[in-house]
């Protein structure tokens, strides 16, 4: 897509939170979680300096160096070059610009929790390449056309180098704890432009051997064939670590859900108290059932789009039948779905506000009794 190209549709769905995204974001923390904080001033040629050196990190989304203590905050770089060039004009003019959050970890780096797109330009434009092509300034006002940082003048090239640019930094000691403090913060600043989801703010925080089997699954063939096309915005993965969760404990279950799913992550982060084995097993002979009795339309009500409250509940029920030790048929399944999803008492569990407690069980249970009696 083009500079100039409008969106499609469903661009412009996978960009805007969902109804069932915007609630969980806004849902209150039981709790406040306190966080340290300090704020300081650093000049663009030390924060170039440091992101070279890697004592400044923008970290990879939902994977990377193990030793990060929080990594991936940001998904790709989407700055595009006139956005970058006007950027780098405003360093040059003087004008103001927004500052920086860092988190600074055990190990005194500092990894980047919002300003990522800013450190990313900064340093592309001092190494005067980005994707792969000369670094040169061109949406900018005629005096600035055509420079790069090496054919700045020593009058352009002091005011870019010793302007400064305000950091807060907020300090972590990597546990659970800390990184919920992270996540309030973070929710806080995620505001305007095109927000993160409460899902991509959580694996950012908690990556490691879980996130990285979700996305194993994810990728799973029958799984696919259900879900349809890979979301840009990580609902797909989403969904998986709910049916895991829910799986797993629903007893346990409580809102917001984002923190339920925060702290099933944050307990099971390397897999610890999982039997991934055994979950991966469930997961696919359920999604090998669903695909070849009740098909794709299973996961969906009243609409082409995937209905998550409905899906959780299937495929939590249909775990549940096979964990007990028999394999019903793809017709029976295709029966217990239809009787299910037909059923009104469903039909409320599923729309509306469905992250309730009494509506997760309630759904839940009802799956649960449309399996065992096939």
């Amino acid at each position: 897509m083009t500079d100039g190209d409008p969106k499609t549709l469903f661009e412009v769905e996978e960009d805007s939170l969902t109804p069932e995204e915007q609630e969980d974001l806004a849902a209150a923390e039981p709790e406040a979680e306190p966080v340290t904080y300090t704020g300081t001033d650093f000049d663009v040629e030390g924060l170039v300096r440091r992101l070279h050196r890697g004592d400044i990190v923008i970290p990879t989304f939902g994977h990377g160096d193990t030793s990060l203590e929080v990594a991936g905050f940001q998904r790709g770089f989407v700055w595009r070059r006139p956005q970058m060039d006007r950027f780098i004009e405003s360093l040059l003019m003087g004008y103001p610009i927004p500052g920086i959050m860092l988190v600074q970890q055990a190990d005194r780096r500092y990894l980047v929790l919002d300003g990522q797109q800013r450190l990313r330009t900064l340093g592309a434009f001092y190494e005067g390449v980005h994707g792969g092509r000369e670094f040169i300034l061109d949406n900018v006002a005629d005096q600035f056309k055509g420079l790069t940082y090496r054919t700045l003048g020593p009058e352009l090239r002091r005011q870019l180098d010793n302007t400064f640019i305000q950091a807060t930094i907020v300090k972590t000691d990597g546990s659970n704890q800390s990184l919920e403090s992270i996540y309030q913060v973070f929710e806080r600043l995620n505001s305007g432009g095109t927000q993160l989801t409460p899902h991509e703010i959580r694996i950012a925080l908690y990556p490691g051997a879980l996130v990285d089997f979700l996305e194993k699954l994810n990728k799973s063939s029958e799984w696919r064939q259900l879900y349809g096309s890979r979301s840009l915005r990580l609902r797909d993965q989403e969904l998986i670590l709910r049916i895991l969760a829910l799986f797993h404990n629903s007893a346990r279950y409580f809102r917001p859900q984002k923190k339920f799913l925060n702290e099933f992550l944050g307990e099971h982060r390397n897999l610890e108290g999982l039997d991934n084995g055994k979950l991966e097993s469930l997961f696919i002979q359920a999604s090998k059932l669903l695909l070849s009795g009740p098909g794709r339309q299973a996961l969906r009500f009243q609409s082409s789009q995937v209905n998550a409250a409905l899906a959780e509940a299937l495929y939590v029920g249909l775990m549940r039948r096979l964990d007990g030790g028999t394999t019903p048929t793809p017709a029976d399944v295709a029966a217990a779905v239809s009787a299910f999803t037909l059923n009104r008492e469903t039909a409320v569990t599923i729309s509306g506000s469905t992250a309730t407690e009494e509506y997760v069980r309630k759904r839940l249970d009802m799956a649960t009794k449309a399996f065992v009696g096939i």
